[in-house]
């Protein structure tokens, strides 16, 4: 049973590792904010029926 609760154990730390950087991220991290414009042209808008 050693080996196996080693395995768990380092599963754990692994996880909580990964769940640690992705809280980081999450708190310290801002997105940047910008407008964005894209032009559709007038074909796309209004397309000819037959």
């Amino acid at each position: 049973m050693p080996t196996l609760f080693r395995f768990v154990v380092t599963l754990t730390i692994l996880a909580g590792i990964a769940y640690g950087t992705m809280f980081a991220l999450a708190m310290f991290v801002e997105p940047k904010r910008a407008e964005m414009s894209v032009r559709i042209p007038p074909e796309k808008l209004n397309p000819k029926k037959n």
